[in-house]
């Protein structure tokens, strides 16, 4: 089977273990069904998510002058705290940033590699979590705006951390942590404008188990601007990466607007 795309991250579904999915040219395939079948994926060319013009992809899918004019990669995005909508002032584009940071907002503990603290909208639980291969989550505050989920996450990554180590995630090396006593040590950081939000008695933690065969021991990344061409079998879909037999792993979300070939046997 031979399918042509632009890349763009998996769509995720929780269930006993994640589905994954991944838009092809008039398709969708299924990734969990192509398990232990042989991918060969070859590089063709970019074409930007912004523009749809055939540019070099700068960052997140974008070519250079995209990411620097689109309201949809203000820096608000990866730094919540500097979210500005809630006080009506512009970064690139209000209209579009007060859609986007005047929604319901949860921060966030994850379990990865380590315990993480993190920020995503309330409509992206769990795919959020999917998405960083966190196998526990738990709910800390629930805020109206992204400004003081950004707020948030600066106080609590004083006393925990706010990155995942993807090798250790992709390895399956994972920290044994009671996320409930971690959630409620991080209570008397909460700043004074969240404390409101604090989600009391909050005892639910979401498991999350992955469509991997078996987890590599050591992991080497597909750079597909080095290596155009690249075939091996697929043992596993974890986080946003796909996982091969012989250790390297492809993190499809990098590599949004990347035009790929795909050949499965």
């Amino acid at each position: 089977m031979q399918y042509q795309t632009v890349l763009k991250k998996m769509k995720t579904e929780l269930n006993d273990k994640v589905q994954y999915y991944l838009d092809v040219e008039n398709d969708v395939l299924n990734l969990n069904q192509l398990l232990n079948r042989d991918i060969e994926i070859s590089f063709e060319g970019y074409q930007c998510l912004s523009c749809g013009k055939e540019k070099k992809i700068f960052r997140q899918g974008f070519c250079y002058d995209c990411f620097y004019e689109s309201a949809a990669v203000g820096d608000w995005i990866m730094n919540p705290e500097l979210s500005r909508a809630h006080l009506g002032i512009e970064d690139r584009d209000l209209e579009y940033e007060k859609e986007v940071q005047l929604k319901p907002h949860v921060v966030y503990l994850a379990l990865s590699s380590n315990v993480k603290v993190g920020v995503t909208r309330k409509t992206q639980v769990p795919t959020r979590w999917i998405d960083q291969g966190a196998t526990k989550a738990i709910e800390i505050v629930e805020v109206p705006n992204r400004y003081l989920a950004g707020i948030t996450e600066v106080a609590l990554k004083e006393y925990v951390a706010d990155k995942t180590n993807w090798q250790k995630m992709l390895k399956n090396e994972v920290s044994e942590s009671n996320l409930i006593k971690e959630r409620e040590k991080l209570k008397q950081y909460i700043p004074e404008e969240a404390k409101p939000y604090f989600l009391e008695n909050n005892g639910k933690v979401t498991e999350i188990d992955y469509p991997v065969e078996k987890y590599p021991t050591k992991v080497k990344s597909l750079n597909l601007e080095k290596t155009h061409v690249y075939s091996g079998k697929l043992i596993g879909v974890k986080g946003q990466y796909l996982l091969f037999e012989d250790g390297t792993v492809f993190n499809v979300r990098n590599n949004e607007g990347y035009r790929v070939l795909l050949n499965i046997s």
